[in-house]
């Protein structure tokens, strides 16, 4: 009788311990793939420093014409983070700082860029860039003046569809400082180089009274 009533007690002990166990079982990978899971606040973190990064390394140009759909993006974004902003660890909030801070530099100069952009070209600015390099054609030499005809319509014909009529405007009296700046020393240049000027001369005109012939036939 002692065995069987040793036997009950031992048998009820152990069926008392199982759910003790079972319970620990069943909680500890929870504590486990609880620490290993970031934030939603963390995520967002996350997700707004690619974005900001990605903007930075955009082409300006680009970028600018995006500028009003990006800063709507900014601001809700980073609304969305301010809202928890006190969840972040004291590194994740120095991140979030500082790249506030870079999108907010980088946007400043986008405006100022901007700003630049929508101010009149000088007929010397438009000329600078057209033939790549600042010169003083008054003073250009015969031997360079081939090589400055060339560089004037190649810009021509890569810029021109997307010229307004102000540009071809600025372009034309680009090409008539280089036609005054010929005639003073055509008779220093080669007839071969002479005769490629005369070329490039009409296939400006050429280009500019087909891109006039397009407008009419478009209005």
């Amino acid at each position: 009788m002692k065995h069987l009533a040793l036997s009950t007690s031992l048998l009820l002990a152990s069926l008392s311990l199982a759910p003790l166990a079972h319970a620990q079982q069943t909680t500890s990978p929870k504590t486990s793939t609880s620490a290993q899971t970031p934030s939603a606040i963390e995520r967002d973190l996350r997700v707004f420093s690619s974005w900001v990064n990605d903007k930075l390394s955009r082409a300006e140009a680009g970028v600018r014409r995006e500028m009003p759909r990006v800063s709507a993006e900014f601001d809700r974004q980073s609304q969305r983070i301010d809202r928890g902003v006190d969840s972040l660890s004291a590194q994740g909030k120095r991140e979030y700082a500082d790249q506030k801070q870079r999108y907010k530099d980088w946007a400043a100069r986008q405006d100022s860029l901007d700003a630049r952009a929508r101010l009149p070209e000088t007929v010397q600015q438009v000329q600078d860039r057209l033939l790549g390099e600042k010169v003083t054609l008054n003073r250009a030499r015969a031997t360079e003046m081939p090589d400055l005809y060339a560089r004037f319509i190649e810009a021509t014909r890569a810029q021109r569809r997307q010229w307004t009529p102000t540009d071809w405007s600025n372009a034309a009296a680009v090409l008539g400082n280089l036609n005054a700046r010929y005639e003073q020393v055509r008779e220093q240049i080669p007839l071969e180089d002479r005769i490629r000027i005369r070329s490039w001369q009409g296939e400006f005109r050429t280009l500019e009274t087909a891109r006039n012939a397009k407008e009419i036939i478009e209005k």
